[in-house]
């Protein structure tokens, strides 16, 4: 083994000099090593830094930013997201609009009794199942997927989104989605 040289003899001793100076113990010298690692450790507790935190706070937001868009269609959020799913595919089971809305059947059937007040869809016995309740757009509920073409856009605008920033942004909630259920992101 060859002895160390001048300069890393002479860099070593400035450490140690450092650390004598600065009061520390070489335990905390080495730990002060990784203490980029433990501030950024600390700094990862930090409320603006949590990811569920700003989850939270955006969905909120962006749902409250929709109210008044969907007050004039007559909807909640809730009962869009119905509808989006019927304008996809009607008639569907409540089965069906439960597992597309990732919500449990007893969640979706409230909404699907309010938009069958509102005259928008019917509810109805599938033949040669009796448990399951087949949902269907009325004329109404159909006629109403025209004026809903504009929410799209002018929620990209009011969010100052663009079409870009929306895929972007949705692919990856999709992927956290389909990270935290197991669920393809396709």
């Amino acid at each position: 083994m060859s002895a160390p040289s001048d300069e890393a003899t002479t860099e070593q001793a400035g450490t140690r000099l450092e650390v004598a100076a600065q009061g520390t113990t070489d335990a905390a010298t080495q730990a002060a090593h990784g203490g980029e690692q433990a501030s950024a450790a600390e700094d990862d507790l930090l409320l603006e830094r949590q990811l569920c935190f700003a989850l939270t706070v955006a969905s909120r937001s962006v749902v409250g930013a929709y109210k008044p868009v969907l007050e004039r269609m007559g909807l909640t959020h809730p009962q869009y997201l119905v509808m989006l799913s019927l304008w996809e595919n009607s008639p569907r089971t409540v089965r069906d609009i439960s597992e597309a809305l990732a919500q449990e059947p007893a969640t979706i059937s409230p909404l699907l009794r309010r938009l069958e007040t509102a005259g928008l869809i019917t509810r109805r016995r599938v033949e040669g199942n009796e448990r399951a309740l087949a949902v269907a757009l009325t004329p109404a509920g159909a006629a109403l997927r025209q004026q809903a073409t504009s929410v799209p856009g002018t929620m990209m605008a009011k969010l100052g989104l663009s079409r870009k920033q929306v895929e972007d942004l949705h692919r990856t909630m999709m992927d956290l989605i389909a990270a935290t259920t197991g669920r393809s992101a396709d």
